[in-house]
């Protein structure tokens, strides 16, 4: 795991993958739980014997915005940003999703840093992020992942 301490640290990767994340099983019960929380209980992700005979999937799929909601978890297991005073998801920019997700898969984070900007000490880092599905050739999404860091002095 990389560990990134101050500005100095974090440009020195401009350009370099910075890792991949462990591989993260995507099960019935997290989408049905996302669906809950986000009052989407739309069938092609909730009904598993309705997707198993009249979806295109032959089973159910999360949730785009779920599979999005796992970025801030995978990172974390690729960088350690030490001597952090704060840390704010600022956007998503250039978002495509590839292919859907399909329940019990497994999925993977991989990050390269493709910008930084130091805008009076807050940080601006631009990742370049695509979630990977296990055996597959599409990715589940890709985009330009935007934090911005404010490291203690």
């Amino acid at each position: 795991m990389l560990t990134i301490n101050n500005f100095a640290e974090f440009e020195a990767q401009i350009g370099n993958e910075l890792g991949v994340s462990s591989w993260y099983k995507i099960t019935q019960e997290q989408i049905s739980k996302f669906a809950d929380a986000t009052l989407d209980h739309q069938w092609i992700h909730t009904d598993p014997e309705r997707a198993k005979t009249e979806s295109q999937f032959g089973a159910t799929i999360a949730h785009g915005y779920l599979t999005l909601s796992l970025i801030p978890y995978l990172w974390k297991e690729i960088v350690k940003i030490g001597n952090l005073k704060m840390e704010i998801n600022y956007g998503i920019e250039s978002l495509r999703f590839g292919q859907p997700v399909i329940v019990d898969s497994e999925v993977r984070l991989k990050v390269k840093l493709a910008n930084l900007v130091n805008l009076r000490g807050n940080i601006k880092a631009t990742m370049t992020t695509i979630l990977e599905i296990k055996d597959q050739k599409k990715p589940a999404f890709t985009g330009e992942v935007v934090f911005i860091y404010n490291f203690n002095s």
